[in-house]
């Protein structure tokens, strides 16, 4: 403690004097323009990887970065990103996994989680599509790489979860909303992002241009392709062995909601899941 008070004493004679002006325009209120959500791991920081402001971020943390899907739960997640998009009229949301999260590696333990920590492993429940894709689709990966694929594809995951709640749908429908998926290595600090385009996380710079998060991933492509090495977007499009398959049939299960963004077999990760 005495190490964080000293650091408060520093903070209101230094950085806070500095930027008096800046913290008298956040007393009339916050205009934060991206929704930052991303794991309560002390090893991350959104405003020092992002180097934003205060008042810039409008942050949820919790163990795993995870947004239940709307209706699954009462917590403060929903709220909070209710609140973000309909009230803040924020335009951009980024779901940020990391390297080495202990988050992960519980979900792919959870028969030890029980006992131990009843608590965390209700909350993990809430990831249940995560773990059964990784069960279902990656039982022939193991140790890290099966740590770094759960991170991907839950970050993926999550964004499709949000798509459940109405105000998502709903400005993603009048193109006033953007997801960005992320993942941040701890080891490294560098930044990977999910492009549509190549169905895989890429470094930012390789990016394309397109910013809309399309949801189109297919659970047979392994987003953990680039994980251990990016990469360059122009390769893998010009890749003659790289092909990706649409379905036809946009709602082959009549129990599951209808949408023009997620594919069968997402829909099938999500509410298999979260029922």
């Amino acid at each position: 403690m005495k190490k964080i008070i000293e650091g408060l004493h520093r903070f209101q004679a230094g950085y806070f004097e500095s930027h008096r002006d800046l913290f008298e325009q956040l007393s009339h209120g916050q205009h934060p323009r991206i929704l930052f959500i991303t794991c309560s791991d002390s090893r991350i920081d959104p405003n020092l990887i992002t180097q934003a402001n205060v008042g810039d971020l409008f942050v949820i943390r919790n163990a795993g970065n995870i947004i239940p899907p709307f209706g699954a739960t009462n917590g403060g997640e929903g709220a909070s990103v209710e609140y973000a998009v309909s009230a803040l009229d924020i335009e951009q949301v980024i779901v940020c996994g990391h390297s080495h999260c202990g988050a992960m590696k519980g979900l792919l333990k959870m028969s030890k989680l029980a006992d131990k920590m009843p608590l965390v492993y209700e909350w993990l429940k809430q990831a249940e599509a995560t773990r059964r894709l990784i069960v279902d689709n990656y039982n022939h990966v193991e140790g890290e790489e099966l740590l770094q694929i759960t991170v991907a594809e839950n970050v993926l995951t999550q964004l499709e979860n949000l798509t459940t709640y109405p105000i998502i749908r709903s400005r993603l429908h009048q193109g006033r909303l953007f997801l960005h998926g992320w993942i941040y290595s701890i080891e490294t600090g560098e930044v990977l992002t999910y492009d549509p385009e190549v169905h895989d996380f890429v470094s930012i710079e390789s990016r394309t241009n397109n910013s809309e998060y399309k949801y189109n991933l297919h659970p047979s492509c392994s987003v953990g392709k680039s994980i251990y090495g990016i990469r360059d977007v122009n390769t893998v499009k010009n890749s003659p062995t790289e092909t990706v398959t649409q379905s036809t049939n946009p709602n082959p299960n009549p129990n599951l909601p209808r949408s023009n963004r997620l594919s069968p077999e997402q829909a099938q990760r999500i509410y298999r899941g979260s029922r």
